[in-house]
């Protein structure tokens, strides 16, 4: 069983990809980098982590979930690019599991699948609406779990996140 962690070429937010990956190793779960560009990506905290592949060469079908990292990068990044959009939607088309954390969950209400659905997100204004035009209801809880829809709201909610991915790939 494998993942997809999708992070921004730049400033992605270290612990949200560092402590997920953790709780994916001791799990026994693999996963594969994916960004804009395959190379070396950085952390806000000065992290490194491998991109082995695009957006657009990643396939839903080669794995059982994508999980997307938040961070400063993410508005830049992830929010308004439609190969990103299209693999969430894929992954959601397929009944996968679909996570994202930090500013991330924007991607997700950009993707349509949030409307009518509890969610989580680290709060900017920008975010805030960008999520309630998704049609997503806001929760203050860290993590909200809504089917294979996963969201959570910051680095402290990391290693929570990390576990419910895992619960959820046991169901």
């Amino acid at each position: 069983m494998k993942l997809l962690v999708a992070i921004a070429p730049e400033r992605y937010r270290d612990e949200e990809l560092d402590e997920p990956r953790a709780v994916f190793a001791r799990a026994g779960i693999g996963f594969d980098i994916a960004s804009t560009k395959t190379g070396t990506c950085t952390g806000m905290l000065g992290g490194r982590a491998q991109a082995t592949l695009t957006f657009d060469r990643a396939s839903a079908g080669d794995y059982a979930g994508i999980v997307v990292i938040g961070g400063a990068g993410s508005p830049a990044h992830l929010w308004g690019n439609g190969d990103l959009i299209r693999l969430v939607q894929a992954f959601h088309d397929t009944h996968k599991i679909v996570a994202a954390i930090c500013l991330s969950p924007v991607v997700l209400a950009r993707a349509g699948i949030l409307r009518g659905l509890p969610s989580t997100a680290f709060k900017t204004p920008e975010s805030v609406h960008e999520m309630k035009a998704g049609g997503s209801a806001i929760s203050d809880m860290p993590v909200v779990v809504s089917g294979n829809i996963i969201t959570a709201n910051g680095p402290a909610a990391a290693r929570a996140f990390g576990s419910a991915i895992i619960e959820a790939l046991k169901r």
